[in-house]
């Protein structure tokens, strides 16, 4: 670890976004063929809610002060997913309602905690929309922890969530739990935005997740090319986002996400003219 010390602002930036862009459209593949990918729009609400909660904590005393918000981002991410797997079970026919019902609590609990904190601009920009100049060492060991752990997740389970993302029935047939497979995956989506949130920015997280996979599902033929592809395409996305975030002082999280669309839109547009020419 003694070389994260001597990494510049600049380095440390892109060394977290390198991370990101390898890990997120890994768990965004499976959400694409789950057809639930705006599952990650309600958690990174929730997530915010966390940021806000401990920014307030913050402003009441030293004490306070101590705690980084991110890691209360952590917390109230997992709570988020939890919870998450648990409406959709008691909407058993209706599970589409757990998403709304969790993206709104979480705006509203953060609009009053933001409220409550009565702090700056700047803190709040950042934690919204990511800033390449705000990675410190302590972020890269956490995000290298969070992308740990999800790897080693996804090697424990990946037989399951293949099973349970591509036939449900199978698996139960086959004996695998499916409310126990949700819920570790609902887990997973919340590492993946609790560990993206400071390069792109609770609000642009899951687009990050969604976006270079779905430029991927426009020309793989394969589960692992559209997991190989939207690789290739967040890093494309998040190398040269950053790069005219920090060119232009452009928010981060925004500038990557642009970046992600025009990408989209290139594939799209090569996709319909090499039709014409057939």
């Amino acid at each position: 670890m003694d070389i994260l010390l001597h990494l510049t602002f600049i380095e440390r930036g892109l060394v977290a976004g390198v991370i990101i862009g390898f890990i997120a459209p890994i768990v965004g593949a499976f959400l694409l063929v789950r057809r639930v990918s705006v599952i990650s729009e309600s958690i990174s609400h929730i997530t915010l809610t966390g940021i806000s909660a401990g920014v307030f904590l913050g402003t009441l005393g030293p004490f306070f002060q101590a705690i980084n918000p991110m890691y209360l981002g952590v917390i109230f991410a997992l709570l988020g997913a939890l919870i998450t797997e648990r409406l959709r079970v008691v909407y058993r026919h209706f599970q589409e309602l757990a998403i709304p019902i969790i993206l709104s609590a979480g705006i509203g609990m953060s609009a009053i905690f933001i409220s409550l904190a009565r702090t700056g601009y700047n803190e709040w920009y950042t934690y919204l929309f990511g800033s390449i100049v705000s990675v410190t060492v302590s972020d890269i060991q956490f995000i290298l922890g969070m992308a740990l752990i999800v790897l080693i997740i996804i090697g424990m389970f990946y037989k399951e969530f293949i099973s349970i993302s591509f036939d449900q029935e199978f698996a139960k047939v086959s004996g695998i739990s499916i409310r126990t497979a949700n819920f570790v995956f609902a887990l997973l989506i919340a590492l993946v935005i609790s560990m993206s949130m400071k390069v792109v920015g609770v609000l642009l997280v899951g687009a990050m997740i969604v976006i270079p996979v779905a430029t991927s599902i426009q020309i793989a033929k394969s589960f692992k090319q559209l997991i190989g592809y939207g690789i290739l395409f967040a890093e494309i996305a998040v190398i040269s986002g950053m790069y005219v975030s920090y060119q232009y002082n452009i928010a981060t999280g925004g500038m990557i996400v642009l970046m992600a669309l025009l990408v989209l839109l290139f594939v799209i547009l090569l996709k319909k003219i090499s039709q014409l020419g057939r």
